[in-house]
């Protein structure tokens, strides 16, 4: 049998009590609701006595008794505002069970009502509700955290960041400021959609689960297909399928998609998340610069009316252009080292000189790439676009122009942290399966993050792409930057937690004997 808290038990002998009145608290039928708070609010005038038959209804947050009157504080999802209850009006007949409801507390702080009546301001000023009818929508069984204020000290918060997270439910009711955040995540999200429309662009859909994890050099989740007796892996990034359909002859294709990497998790990083990629067919990387400014001045705009946006104790400024840095020259500026002409030898020494810690299973891109990161990244505030990457570390994109150990390809950080990733796609055939069985190589070495071998995307480049750029942006860390949040966890409604009971149960298979094994070529 449960237990429960003292506070749980009287709120079911409530419930008890209710169903023995003939109070459903849990009614089937709709109730139709003609008003929020805050349109009353603001658009009550006594004058126009307007609002006289409204239909509201929300969450009880608080209520005062004073002999045959109550005040009730409603939460609807626009704000709160006062109800005022008086026991003849809800009561006009011989029966006394809404009395019964209301002022023998059978309803609880937590409860969902709805009120129909008029509304009008108390002497003191107080848009408020004077109820005619009150309907027990919905009875709550746990009790709120509901945080109190006296002489300048709060009390009760529901400030703790692991309750927070996994009982998100409760914070949004407790802190309703919580859910501005998630508003404007939509808008984000909407405003480049909106962008992306208006250039004539498709939004498609792609596989999740994939039978190659490609698209990104990370480690994938990997599951069962019980029909076909082969492992799957929940997609990495959506990139290689997002490509073939460039060479099916779409012009330019996006999509939202929800990735997953089995890494760590840390304040900017969770296993699930929310990445945009689109690929425009006949552009390059420079291009798509142009295009990333417009994007993110577009959604500063829209969600701040100017493109200054606060994020910690820096005022980020998304008005272009943004400053455009080669990855080596930012390495010498910020490390003082010239990496440009120097061999796996070489970087391994100039690492130690610098304290940097390396492994065997690094080559000559992620040895430069780890001077970059220690060195350089957190000196990167304003928006800056890092550009031309180490071939080793970009598999996937075109050979620089001007430079063979280069890639066209480009990261932008702010605030330290990267937030876009773009490239001049290669659609070279022969360079692109070279570039696969050089991953190879380093996987053979230990490296668990280097790519795998799509054969069925070369076969596809083998019919011809035309020149792309292709960029992806994380929405998560775009919505942290847009509404300075602190924590990737702040942004996300359901972030990944652990489970609250210990369970320790050993899975029935090592999921490790089914990691897929690149062929050689």
């Amino acid at each position: 049998m449960a237990e429960y808290s003292e506070q749980e038990q009287i709120r079911r002998d409530s419930l008890r009590q209710l169903q023995e009145m003939g109070v459903d608290p849990y009614p089937a039928a709709a109730y139709e609701i003609t008003a929020n708070s805050l349109e009353i609010i603001e658009n009550y005038n006594p004058e126009l006595e307007n609002y006289q038959d409204v239909s509201i209804a929300g969450r009880m947050m608080s209520r005062r008794i004073m002999g045959a009157a109550a005040f009730i504080e409603l939460q609807d999802e626009m704000g709160r505002i006062q109800i005022y209850i008086k026991r003849d009006d809800i009561c006009p007949g011989d029966s006394k069970e809404l009395y019964n409801v209301v002022f023998k507390k059978l309803l609880d702080i937590g409860d969902i009502i709805g009120i129909k009546g008029s509304a009008f301001i108390t002497k003191t000023g107080e848009y408020s509700v004077h109820a005619k009818e009150l309907t027990v929508l919905s009875k709550s069984l746990r009790v709120l955290p509901i945080v109190k204020e006296k002489e300048g000290h709060i009390y009760d918060a529901f400030t703790d960041p692991e309750q927070r997270y996994r009982m998100r439910y409760v914070d949004l009711i407790v802190n309703p400021q919580v859910k501005d955040v998630f508003v404007q995540r939509c808008m984000i999200i909407n405003t480049m959609r909106n962008f992306f429309n208006e250039q004539g662009y498709l939004e498609v859909e792609t596989p999740i689960l994939q039978s190659i994890p490609g698209g990104a050099a990370a480690r994938p989740f990997i599951t069962h297909h019980n029909a076909l007796d082969i492992p799957l892996y929940m997609r990495i990034a959506n990139e290689l399928y997002l490509k073939r359909l460039i060479v099916g002859g779409f012009p330019g294709v996006y999509e939202f998609a929800k990735d997953f990497r089995n890494e760590g998790m840390d304040r900017t990083h969770n296993p699930e998340f929310t990445v945009l990629e689109i690929y425009v067919a006949y552009k390059d990387y420079f291009w798509m610069m142009n295009f990333v400014e417009e994007m993110l001045e577009r959604v500063a705009n829209a969600l701040h009316q100017q493109t200054k946006v606060k994020l910690g104790t820096h005022e980020i400024d998304f008005k272009a252009p943004y400053r455009r840095l080669p990855m080596l020259d930012a390495i010498k500026e910020y490390a003082g080292v010239d990496v440009s002409d120097m061999g796996e030898a070489e970087l391994r020494e100039a690492c130690q000189r610098l304290n940097i810690p390396t492994n065997k299973t690094m080559g000559v891109g992620k040895l430069i790439d780890a001077i970059f990161g220690e060195y350089c990244e957190k000196h990167l505030i304003q928006p800056t676009f890092i550009t031309d990457y180490p071939k080793e570390t970009s598999p996937l994109t075109k050979r620089h122009r001007n430079n063979p150990k280069l890639t066209e390809r480009f990261e932008l950080f702010v605030n330290g942290k990267e937030l876009a990733n773009a490239y001049s796609e290669l659609n070279d055939p022969v360079d692109q399966l070279e570039r696969f069985n050089e991953q190879l190589k380093l996987k053979e070495k230990g490296d668990d993050e280097a790519m795998y071998i799509d054969m069925d995307f070369v076969r596809a480049l083998e019919y011809g792409m035309p020149p792309t750029s292709g960029m992806g942006i994380g929405i998560d860390r775009l919505t942290m930057f847009m509404t300075n949040s602190s924590s990737i966890q702040d942004v996300l409604f359901f972030p990944q937690m652990r489970p609250e009971s210990d369970g320790k149960t050993k899975p029935a298979i090592d999921l490790e004997d089914e990691m897929p094994k690149s062929p050689k070529i």
